[in-house]
Parts: C-alpha cells; sequence; structure tokens
C-alpha cells in the first residue's frame, strides 16, 4: 500500500472535549476510507492546548520554540490535514487562529484540508462557512466541500448520532480521495541551492 500522512489539529480547551472527540471520528474514518483506496494513513493528532505558551511565544518573539516547530514542520510535511475548532462568538477560537497565524506562508498551498467544528447549539454550523473555510482559502489551501459540525445535541440520541455518523462518513470520503490522488507532500529544502556556482561567478 502506498503510504500516506495525516495531520488533525484540535483547538479544543478542555480535556476531554467534544473537539477532539470529533476530530479522532474524523480521522479514524479517512484512515478507513483511505485504506479501501490502497493507501495507508499514518495519523498524527496535534492538541493546541498544549502548545498554547510556546504560540504566544512565537507570536512575540517571532521564534518558534522547538515543540512548536516540530509540529509546524510536520504540518508542512504532511499530504492531509483535519482542523477543527469550538466555535466562539460565532467565530473560531483565538487559539486556532493563532496556530494557523503563524504557518509559513505556502505551507497549505494546494494541501488538502476537512474543516470541522464544535459548539453549543447548531445555530453556530454557519460559522465554518462564513469564517473558517474563508480562512483557508486565503491560505490557499484546498478544503473538501463537506465541513462538519457538532452541536451538543449531536452526542446524544441515536437518531442525531447517526446523522453526525453520515456526515462525518461524506467528509472522511471526500478528504480519503484527494489524498490518494495526489503525489506525496513535497518539502523544499531551505538550504537547496537554487543558483549554480557557475552562475553566482558569473554575477547571474
Amino acid at each position: 500500500m502506498r503510504q500516506r500522512t495525516l495531520v488533525v489539529i484540535s483547538g479544543g480547551l478542555s480535556r476531554p472535549s467534544s473537539t477532539r472527540l470529533l476530530a479522532d471520528r474524523l480521522s479514524a474514518a479517512a484512515a478507513e476510507r483511505a485504506a479501501g483506496l490502497g493507501v495507508a494513513v499514518s495519523v498524527r493528532v496535534v492538541e493546541l492546548r498544549d502548545l498554547a505558551h510556546d504560540l504566544m511565544n512565537h507570536l512575540l518573539t517571532g521564534f518558534p520554540p522547538a515543540p512548536l516547530r516540530e509540529v509546524l514542520d510536520a504540518v508542512e510535511a504532511a499530504d492531509g490535514l483535519i482542523a477543527v475548532t469550538p466555535i466562539f462568538n460565532a467565530s473560531y477560537s483565538g487559539l486556532f487562529k493563532s496556530f494557523f497565524d503563524v504557518l509559513g506562508k505556502d505551507t497549505l498551498d494546494g494541501k488538502p484540508v476537512l474543516l470541522a467544528a464544535t459548539g453549543g447549539t447548531a445555530r453556530h454550523s454557519l460559522a465554518l462557512e462564513h469564517a473558517v473555510r474563508p480562512m483557508f482559502a486565503y491560505l490557499r489551501a484546498a478544503p473538501v466541500p463537506t465541513s462538519v459540525f457538532a452541536a451538543s445535541q449531536d452526542w446524544g440520541g441515536d437518531e442525531a448520532e447517526g446523522q453526525l455518523r453520515v456526515r462525518v462518513a461524506r467528509a472522511a470520503e471526500e478528504l480519503a480521495r484527494e489524498i490518494e490522488r495526489r503525489e506525496p507532500a513535497a518539502v523544499a529544502d531551505p538550504f537547496a541551492l537554487t543558483t549554480s556556482f557557475e552562475e553566482l561567478l558569473a554575477g547571474g
């Protein structure tokens, strides 16, 4: 089987959190559907709450501490991304936004992303389309068509859980197909020479 990598960004603030629960369901479903397409997906889950201090230090100094630098590199090298945020005041959380503020400008260029969110009420579901998706469009990512929102009531009752499973399955299928049809992500070497020594000596 072909090998691919999937990084899951969970912006939940509590532990345990419904945001992490949704992230785990989405990543498990995506890996299962990718396997059906002949792709073995290695999944890494990142909880942003563990990087909160590092993110603030990076925003203030411009230099990421080692744990954050390693996560940023993992996102750049990933073949796909799942990004899940809690919704506060009709938008993504500040912690979630801070992480994507410190990514390199080309990190998500053309990378398939599954967008998801959690909230206390279904009234927040439109935040995925009017706040989260535009941010990833600005970052030139390639979000899959289906985004997944889970309100508090989606975690209780067979009917609500069933509807959530349908949405998770559809979005996971879309992400798996995008990962399968692309070549593995290639990370540019920042120290690689783009000009030959001959050109340098000639002043080119």
